[in-house]
């Protein structure tokens, strides 16, 4: 008979699950610190995927934040939703 008050062993599906948070922490690290310094991505943990959303200043931006997250999170289910935000000059004046 097992000892209630012995450390337990952690499951795998939750050594698994830190190993996610983990690997979602590290990627929104190296995405605020590396080259992108991008702080308006957000990943997250849902229903067994991982969702990457935000806006980004450009193309250029979207495809190497793109690049990342499937580095940092190779094996998983990702989804992203990532926007290049329009900074194109209007092409008329705004009426107020």
């Amino acid at each position: 008979m097992s000892d209630p008050a012995a450390p337990q062993e952690p499951t795998a599906s939750g050594a698994a699950a830190e190993n996610v948070e983990y690997r979602v922490a590290h990627l929104q690290d190296r995405l605020a610190a590396e080259e992108l310094g991008e702080l308006g991505v957000r990943a997250e943990i849902r229903a067994g995927a991982i969702v990457v959303t935000g806006t980004v200043p450009s193309t250029q931006c979207r495809e190497t934040l793109l690049r990342i997250a499937h580095e940092e999170l190779a094996g998983l289910t990702v989804h992203t939703d990532i926007v290049v935000a329009d900074n194109a000059r209007p092409d008329h004046a705004e009426e107020l």
